[in-house]
């Protein structure tokens, strides 16, 4: 491989790194749950401690909440809960965002619920709450287990769910706790796109009957209290009065979502597109001879490129070998399109097209969703499905389309569908005639010595 070629490679990994580096390194802070993930730990906490056995039982009488502006009219505040609002008894691993936790709530539109670490969600009856229907919630703690129950009169119990905490202290932190997610709602733009608005909500529980137990502390988890709404209507907070506790909070607890999108690497590679116009030209350039040793260099140093570009910037092991494989492929398709077309440029062009457009155009709110997703499925540009790190959870209301960085195929089902194309080319490389060189099967003409007159 020509010294211009490893210099426009070097580019190519500074185009990921740079951009990705300044990108991540101006997020906010966010916690991080047991398995590394970033997540969403925000919620009003009126908690005391729990040693190694125990439990805390409340009868929740309302839930209530608050959603600001939302559509038609954007113009008023009106009263309600977003289906998953939460509000009930939660077990924490100390008061460190990220910490492990096991709780057992109620929520604006999916009944009672039993969810743990972060990531498990576990149902319980369906349902509302009212002075009239109130539910009775009880989380128990035996060492690292913790169970949640739920009964309708707080004499006949059901388990909703158990969890085992491994590692927890001697004491924890057991209490009420409320919290609600942002309001998400899609609006389209451009040619049918749809980005996120996601507005403040509030979520309120009542609980009485609350079993006998230590001091309580109260306090939030995450920042609170700073929009207008807190500020000069109904600050989040813990207020008992006559045996009845009333919590207010806002946030969420779960896979980081709370701004209507989920976790995703795309949003600090925003210089791939960039890179992999460099490897297409580079593989285009390189292509001097045919040949599979020459496909072979090109995808090996196009692999290395991705794998060292996209390894700096979202170090996981998976993505960056999967982008790496997906550079490869895109490069060794060039090449062949080189061998097919005759032309740099024409090789170029169409890689161009096939690749580069299709990932940029999903990338962006720019078409409907379900188009963004059909290109995905169908063109090579579905092999970049390898960067994803979006995971769909039932129990998160979020935007999950290829804008946001959700691909409609699985990393591994992406890159056969990329590999599927330089499959089809080498077998159309294959089958065509052999280029003949010029003058190849025209008649040969040979003109006589012409013989000197003797003297």
């Amino acid at each position: 491989m020509r010294k211009r070629s490893i210099v426009a490679l070097a580019v190519a990994v500074l185009a990921v790194v740079v951009p990705g580096l300044l990108l991540a390194g101006s997020q906010g802070p966010a916690g991080r749950g047991d398995s590394g993930i970033e997540v969403a730990d925000r919620f009003w906490f009126l908690h005391r401690d729990l040693g190694p056995e125990g439990s805390l039982t409340v009868r929740l009488t309302a839930m209530t909440g608050t959603i600001t502006y939302p559509p038609p009219d954007h113009d008023e505040i009106v009263s309600g809960l977003v289906p998953w609002a939460k509000a009930g008894i939660i077990v924490k691993d100390g008061l460190q965002r990220g910490s492990p936790y096991a709780a057992v709530m109620m929520t604006g539109d999916h009944g009672v619920r039993f969810q743990h670490h972060y990531r498990h969600d576990v149902a319980g009856n369906p349902g509302g709450v009212s002075e009239q229907t109130p539910r009775w919630l009880r989380l128990t703690r035996s060492g690292d287990t913790v169970t949640g129950f739920e009964s309708a009169d707080g004499t006949h119990w059901q388990t909703v769910g158990v969890a085992r905490l491994d590692g927890l202290p001697e004491t924890v932190q057991i209490g009420l706790f409320a919290t609600s997610p942002g309001d998400l709602t899609l609006r389209e733009v451009a040619l049918g796109g749809a980005v996120e608005e996601v507005r403040f909500t509030q979520a309120v529980g009542v609980f009485d009957n609350v079993s006998a137990g230590g001091p309580w502390r109260s306090e939030p988890i995450g920042e609170m209290n700073r929009t207008d709404w807190e500020k000069r209507h109904q600050a989040s907070g813990a207020v008992e009065k006559d045996g009845v506790i009333t919590v207010s909070g806002t946030g969420d607890i779960g896979p980081l979502s709370e701004e209507g999108s989920p976790a995703t690497s795309g949003a600090v590679l925003v210089g791939l597109p960039i890179a992999l116009i460099i490897v297409l030209v580079v593989a285009a350039v390189e292509m001097l001879a045919s040949g599979v040793r020459t496909l072979l260099t090109i995808g090996a140093a196009s692999w290395v490129t991705g794998l060292i570009a996209v390894g700096v910037v979202v170090p996981v092991p998976r993505v960056a070998l999967g982008v790496g494989a997906a550079l490869a492929l895109c490069a060794v398709m060039t090449a062949q399109l080189r061998q097919l077309l005759r032309r740099r440029w024409a090789a170029v062009l169409a890689s161009s097209l096939l690749i580069v457009l299709p990932y940029v155009v999903t990338s962006v709110p720019l078409l409907p969703d379900p188009v963004a997703q059909w290109l995905l499925r169908v063109t090579p540009a579905a092999g970049f499905a390898a960067r994803q790190t979006a995971v769909e959870y039932p129990q998160v209301v979020a935007h999950y389309a290829p804008s946001t960085g959700y691909f409609p195929l699985s990393w591994w089902a992406g890159l056969l569908v990329l590999a599927a194309y330089p499959a089809v080319l080498a077998l159309m490389l294959r089958r065509r005639p052999a280029r003949r060189p010029v003058g190849a099967g025209k008649p040969q003409f040979h003109r006589a010595p012409k013989r000197t007159a003797d003297v």
